[in-house]
C-alpha cells in the first residue's frame, strides 16, 4: 500500500477504494454485476458515451424526495409549537425550469437572488406569489420587474433598498410584502458566536438597526412588513447556531410587535451535506425539531405567540443527488514527503467545480466504469485548466491501477457545482442530465464550441439568405 504523503487527518485508508459511502452518494448509486456505477438505474458509462464528459448527472426522484422531506421535518416541527411553516428553496444552489418545476410540485417556495434567478423561476412557470426576491444591491430594473410580475417577497437588505421598492409598488400600484435581513451576530459556520451584530459584511443591517429600518418600512403605504430575515451561515451540521440566532432575533421581534403586526421570521438556511465519508451532518428531523424547541421557548419568555416560520434550504435539497462525471486523460505519480501522491488529470476542473479553489472545499471520487482489487493509492484529482489551483479533489484514495480512460465519478456535486461554472480557458459548461427510473434526458444543454464562438464579435456573423439582393434594391 502506497505511503501518506500530506494526507488530512480525515482521511481514512479505505478498506475498499471501490465502495460508495453511503450518504455522500445519491441513496440510488450502486455498483451492477460488472462493478459498474449506476445512477437511478441508468449505467453511468452508457452516460458518458451519450452525452459526453463532463457530465453533470441529477438524481431526479432524490431531489423531490429531498424537498418533500425537509417540508415534513419542519411542518411537523413547528406545528408542535403552534406554527406553520413555508420553506422556499434556495435558487442558488442549482437552478434550472425542470429543478423549479420539482421543487414547486414538492410544495416548496423558490428563493431567487437576481433577474436571471427570476427569469428561470417564470419560465418555469412557478406563481410570482410563491417566489422570494434577495440580494445586497438589486438593480431598479430587478426591483421594478419583481414588483410588477408579483413576487410575493422581496428581502430589504438596506436602508436605501426601503424607497426603491417602495417606489417601484407606488408605479405598479400595489403593496409590496417585504422582509428586512439583518444581522444576529452568530457565525454558524465557524462555530463561533458573536456577540455583536455589528458584522464587517456586504450582506443585511445590524440587529440593533431593525426598529428603525421597520417604522420606516411602515411609514410607506405601498410597503406591508412580513418580519426579519436571517442567514447565518453554510454547510452548518447541528441546530445550535439556529438556536442563538433565533434567540436575539426573537427578543427584536417582540419589541415590534408593539407598533403593528410582525407575521413572519425567516430563519434562513445553510443545512449541511456529507461531501466526504468523514462528514457527519445532524438528521434534518432534529435540526427541525431543535429549532422549533429553540423558537417556542423564546417566545414563550417573551408572552407572544410562535410567528409563521420560513426556511430557505438549496444545498440540503440539489447536493446529494448529485454527481460529476469526467474521463481520466493522464496519470503522474509525484515524489512528496517521501511518499507518493497520484495526480490523476481529467477532461473537467475548476471550470464545472469552482468550489475547491474558492473555498478548499473537499470531494469524493471513485472510478465509475469499473472495480479492481489494486490496492488503494492517495490521490489528487486535478482538472485540465492552466492553474496549479486547479483541483477537484485534494485527496482521495483511489485502487492504484487507475488508468487512462477510466471514467471518474466525483459524488456531491448537485449544489453550487453547475451555478458557478465557467468558460475559463474556453471550455464549454456541461450539459446536466435528470436520471429517473432507468431513463435520462438532459435538463440543461451543454455547450459547443459553436456556442462559445456566437458571442465573439470579431467573428463576422452569417449573412441571412436574400439580404444582399434586397440591400441593391434600396
Amino acid at each position: 500500500m502506497a505511503t501518506r504523503p500530506s494526507a488530512p487527518a480525515w482521511l481514512d485508508v479505505p478498506v475498499d477504494a471501490n465502495a460508495l459511502a453511503a450518504g455522500v452518494w445519491p441513496d440510488s448509486a450502486a455498483r451492477d454485476d460488472d462493478g459498474r456505477l449506476v445512477i437511478a438505474g441508468v449505467d453511468a458509462a452508457e452516460l458518458a458515451a451519450r452525452f459526453g464528459t463532463p457530465l453533470y448527472v441529477t438524481d431526479e426522484a432524490q431531489v423531490r424526495a429531498r424537498a418533500g422531506r425537509v417540508l415534513d421535518a419542519f411542518g411537523s416541527a413547528f406545528a408542535a409549537v403552534g406554527a406553520s411553516v413555508a420553506v422556499y428553496y434556495a435558487g442558488k444552489a442549482f437552478l434550472s425550469t425542470e429543478v423549479a418545476r420539482w421543487v414547486a410540485e414538492a410544495g416548496l417556495n423558490i428563493d431567487v437572488c437576481t433577474g436571471g434567478e427570476l427569469a428561470v423561476a417564470l419560465a418555469a412557470g412557478i406563481d410570482p406569489a410563491r417566489l422570494g426576491f434577495h440580494g445586497n444591491n438589486k438593480s431598479i430594473a430587478e426591483i421594478e420587474r419583481a414588483v410588477s410580475v408579483g413576487v410575493g417577497t422581496i428581502v430589504i437588505d438596506s436602508r436605501i433598498e426601503i424607497d426603491r421598492v417602495a417606489d417601484a409598488a407606488a408605479r405598479a400600484g400595489r403593496v409590496q410584502a417585504v422582509r428586512l435581513r439583518v444581522n444576529s451576530g452568530v457565525h454558524a459556520h465557524t462555530h463561533d458566536f458573536l456577540a455583536t451584530a455589528h458584522e464587517d459584511q456586504k450582506f443585511g443591517v445590524p440587529l440593533d438597526d431593525a426598529a428603525d429600518l421597520v417604522a420606516t418600512i411602515r411609514d410607506r403605504a405601498e410597503l406591508r412588513f412580513l418580519g426579519m430575515h436571517c442567514h447565518i451561515g453554510s454547510q452548518i451540521f447541528d441546530a445550535g447556531g439556529f438556536a442563538e440566532s433565533a434567540s436575539r432575533l426573537i427578543a427584536v421581534h417582540a419589541e415590534l410587535l408593539t407598533d403593528g403586526d410582525v407575521p413572519e421570521l425567516n430563519l434562513g438556511g445553510g443545512f449541511g451535506i456529507a461531501y466526504t465519508a468523514a462528514d457527519e451532518p445532524t438528521p434534518i428531523e432534529q435540526i427541525a425539531a431543535g429549532m422549533a424547541e429553540a423558537v417556542g421557548a423564546a417566545c414563550a419568555s417573551h408572552g407572544i405567540p410562535v410567528p409563521r416560520i420560513a426556511i430557505e434550504p438549496g444545498r440540503y435539497i440539489v447536493g446529494p443527488a448529485g454527481i460529476t462525471l469526467y474521463e481520466v486523460g493522464t496519470v503522474k505519480p509525484v515524489e512528496v514527503d517521501g511518499g507518493v501522491r497520484t495526480y490523476v488529470s481529467v477532461d473537467g476542473g475548476m471550470s464545472d467545480n469552482a468550489r475547491p479553489a474558492l473555498y478548499g472545499a473537499d470531494y469524493t471520487a471513485r472510478i465509475a466504469s469499473r472495480v479492481t482489487d489494486a490496492a488503494p493509492t492517495l490521490v489528487r484529482v486535478a482538472g485540465k485548466h492552466c492553474e496549479s489551483g486547479d483541483i477537484v479533489v485534494d485527496a482521495d484514495y483511489l485502487p492504484g491501477d487507475v488508468r487512462p480512460g477510466d471514467l471518474l465519478a466525483v459524488a456531491a456535486t448537485g449544489a453550487y457545482c453547475w451555478s458557478l461554472a465557467s468558460n475559463y480557458n474556453h471550455l464549454g459548461r456541461p450539459a446536466v442530465v435528470a436520471v429517473r427510473d432507468g431513463a435520462a434526458r438532459i435538463i440543461v444543454r451543454g455547450e459547443t464550441e459553436a456556442d462559445l464562438l456566437s458571442r465573439d464579435a470579431g467573428i463576422p456573423l452569417p449573412t441571412p439568405a436574400g439580404t444582399d439582393a434586397l440591400e441593391g434594391a434600396r
